[in-house]
């Protein structure tokens, strides 16, 4: 399964599904959409709508 990479439009935060996001508790594997309703940008606090998939992810 391919992972994607979604950008924060507010801050430019990465989050890599191959690697997840280790400071708030997600685990490498972890697709953007099953992240928990609550997940935040962990560098800016944007909500989840905020992030876009990055091409060629």
């Amino acid at each position: 399964m391919n992972m994607a990479v979604w950008k924060c439009k507010k801050c430019g935060y990465l989050y890599d599904e191959s690697i997840g996001d280790s400071k708030t508790g997600i685990s490498a594997g972890t697709l953007f959409e099953n992240l928990p309703a609550g997940w935040v940008c962990p560098r800016c606090g944007a909500p989840k709508n905020q992030f876009f998939k990055k091409e060629g992810s």
